[in-house]
């Protein structure tokens, strides 16, 4: 048996004969019955012979005569690092400090001691000694004249729960210690996510919101009944600023513009930097008058001569402006429309502001001649999905693909997604081009062996009322598994109406679909928001892939999904990975699936189904 170090006991008596009484008692081991078991039990079983009998607990006295000489022991013995478990305190014990006066000036020194009061007498009664050496429960009473077996009973029990007590103690110890970290922690995650946010959505030359942020605004805003302005400003000859005095008097010139902005932009208006020397303002207007003035009285701040690093440098300032209405309007479309206005300021001139009207805007009668052109497409045959695949990090297995739309048409040839899909988008074209892309995908994915197709649903087929039931017959007449088919959305479906959203993406991934969130960090999601979401991947956006090696600001963003799709245990899967490099870099951070030219192309069925049998592409 393993050898257990002896419970320290304190005797704090007056009488001799009271210390002889506690040395008999605890140098008591055995008793002979016990040691005649054991014998019997080693003739009979040898070396394998069981331990019948516990050993009976080891006990160190210290003996004292007088409290003084105890409060004494005690105090050394807590210095020394080895405490008592339990102290015998006589009450009477003249002419020092009585039992009393010794047990309150003990439990002072030792709150963890047990003390045990032993007298023939009641000087005092329990609630008065408890009340100066407490707490209640460790404080115990023998009468004089004792039992031997009394007293060892009674210092193995208060010995035992005197260890207990000191582990729970410490178990309490450690984990208050962890709850502090856990908290620290916490603190500095918010404090990080805080950061992230404002980065991610703030120019860090001016500090100033950046285009996300101005789109964010713009959406935010066309929600709300009433006109509003759109104005895009760019500055006039930035371009020889940056070519004779270098970036840097450029980036100071910025900074001052985008002073100048702030300080005569319309009270409550958004200013933001787009990006290089162009800016973005947002403001209510009572009309187009009304907003054209407002950035005239601008266009006219920004004029004139700056100090840059002691040169003086000319320049001002150009600005196109649209107004509209609130209710139904489209954000990107109206950042658009101000920029052809701006483009005609330039034409102009510069140093004017230019409001938009349609006959800056070819585009405009192309984008209804596209929307019109996509009702009939299907029924001409003018649309084919290609397969892009998806691999896995270690092996690069092709695990799934996604179904990108193509269209090419009569009149006008190929048109690229990224054209018709946001005009499809505005209309009730995209449920019936939707339910095309769904029905082809759902009959390729049968002729590949065991990988998932992924399609992709635009935020209005998302907030389509019978969207889940629709997607569900959908399958039940492919007869595909649900596990077969992922659904691609983006934040902006999602966040539009989160608590909905978190309902429709948790009955889909009941029924067993995969579900994967697009274009992740280009949104406006936070990382308390996200956890909500039945997600079983986070797909980053190819513009953080194709950044990494230029910005840390890029590189930073995919470490920080990858590690937060990681702590989700979520899939996390980097899309438009076109290098060797990319690759290395992704892999060395964590991401468990890639997707891009480097590994294939968007091809056709037959080349698809070609890379699915081959199950492993042939690149390192």
């Amino acid at each position: 048996m393993t050898a257990v170090a002896p419970k320290r006991l304190l005797i704090v008596d007056d009488e001799p004969a009271m210390h002889d009484s506690y040395a008999r008692s605890f140098a008591v081991q055995r008793g002979a019955e016990e040691d005649a078991l054991g014998a019997m039990a080693a003739e009979l079983f040898g070396d394998d012979a069981p331990d019948a009998v516990d050993e009976a607990e080891a006990f160190a006295l210290t003996h004292c005569h007088q409290g003084l000489d105890a409060v004494a022991a005690v105090e050394a013995a807590l210095a020394a690092g080895t405490p008592f478990a339990v102290a015998f305190i006589d009450v009477r014990m003249p002419p020092g400090i009585d039992g009393r006066e010794t047990a309150r000036r003990i439990r002072a020194l030792d709150p963890e001691i047990n003390l045990c009061i032993v007298t023939g007498f009641s000087d005092f009664s329990p609630i008065e000694i408890s009340k100066v050496a407490g707490p209640a429960d460790k404080i115990f009473y023998i009468a004089k004249p004792f039992e031997v077996a009394e007293v060892v009973q009674t210092a193995t029990a208060l010995a035992h729960r005197w260890e207990v007590d000191r582990a729970l103690a410490d178990a309490r110890a450690q984990l208050a210690a962890q709850i502090v970290q856990l908290e620290e922690q916490g603190a500095e995650l918010a404090a990080n996510e805080s950061r992230a946010i404002h980065m991610a959505t703030h120019d860090s030359l001016t500090d100033a919101p950046n285009r996300l942020a101005f789109l964010r605004a713009l959406g935010e805003r066309a929600k709300r009944s009433g006109l509003f302005a759109t104005a895009m400003f760019d500055l006039d000859r930035f371009k020889t600023v940056n070519d004779t005095l270098g970036h840097l008097a450029g980036d100071a010139l910025i900074r001052e513009v985008c002073g100048i902005l702030h300080a005569h932009a319309p009270e409550g208006a958004v200013v933001a930097r787009l990006g290089g020397d162009e800016f973005g303002i947002l403001f209510d207007t009572a009309g187009e008058d009304a907003a054209v003035m407002a950035c005239d009285r601008i266009v006219a701040a920004c004029a004139g001569t700056h100090q840059v690093f002691g040169n003086s440098v000319q320049s001002g300032a150009s600005a196109g402006v649209v107004v509209v209405e609130g209710t139904g309007c489209d954000p990107i479309d109206a950042l658009r429309r101000a920029d052809l206005a701006l483009n005609d300021a330039k034409r102009a001139g510069r140093g004017v502001t230019r409001l938009f009207d349609e006959g800056m805007d070819e585009g405009i009668r192309f984008r209804r001649r596209v929307e019109q052109g996509l009702a009939e497409a299907i029924d001409k045959g003018e649309l084919s999905l290609v397969y892009q695949p998806i691999v896995s990090r270690g092996e690069l297995e092709v695990i799934g693909f996604e179904a990108l739309v193509r269209w090419n048409t009569e009149e006008y040839g190929p048109i690229s997604p990224a054209t018709f899909i946001p005009i499809a988008e505005e209309s009730n074209v995209i449920h019936e081009l939707g339910d095309w892309i769904l029905d082809s995908a759902l009959a390729m994915v049968q002729r590949f062996p065991d990988q998932y197709v992924s399609v992709n649903f635009s935020p209005r087929q998302f907030r389509r009322s019978n969207f889940v039931g629709h997607i569900m017959e959908s399958v039940q007449r492919a007869g595909v598994l649900p596990s077969r088919v992922q659904i691609e959305i983006t934040e902006t479906a999602i966040f539009d109406d989160a608590e909905r959203a978190a309902e429709t993406l948790y009955k889909l991934r009941q029924m067993g679909f995969r579900i994967a969130l697009d274009d992740f960090g280009t949104g406006y999601s936070s990382l308390y928001n996200i956890r909500k979401f039945a997600l079983d991947s986070l797909k980053i956006d190819r513009s953080f892939i194709d950044g990494m090696g230029r910005e840390r600001e890029s590189a930073a963003i995919v470490h920080s999904i990858i590690h937060l799709g990681r702590a989700l245990g979520l899939e996390v899967i980097a899309e438009g990975v076109e290098t060797a490099a990319q690759v290395q870099a992704l892999r060395l951070a964590g991401a468990s699936h890639m997707q891009g030219y480097f590994f294939s192309r968007p091809v056709t069925p037959e080349l698809a189904i070609e890379l699915a049998v081959q199950r492993f592409l042939g690149v390192t």
